[in-house]
């Protein structure tokens, strides 16, 4: 699935190194020095 400028998607991460992380917190994704997607923190999964 494709997520075009403008639209909203949910996701799941399992993310590779431990960072410290809470619910409302905003984060950036980049890739090769862009930002190609912005968000917020909605819950926490074990």
């Amino acid at each position: 699935e494709m997520v075009m400028p403008g639209d909203n998607a949910t996701f799941e991460a399992e993310l590779i190194q431990p960072v410290a992380l809470e619910e409302g917190l905003r984060f950036a994704i980049r890739e090769g020095g862009h930002t190609v997607g912005a968000g917020v923190v909605t819950d926490i999964l074990d």
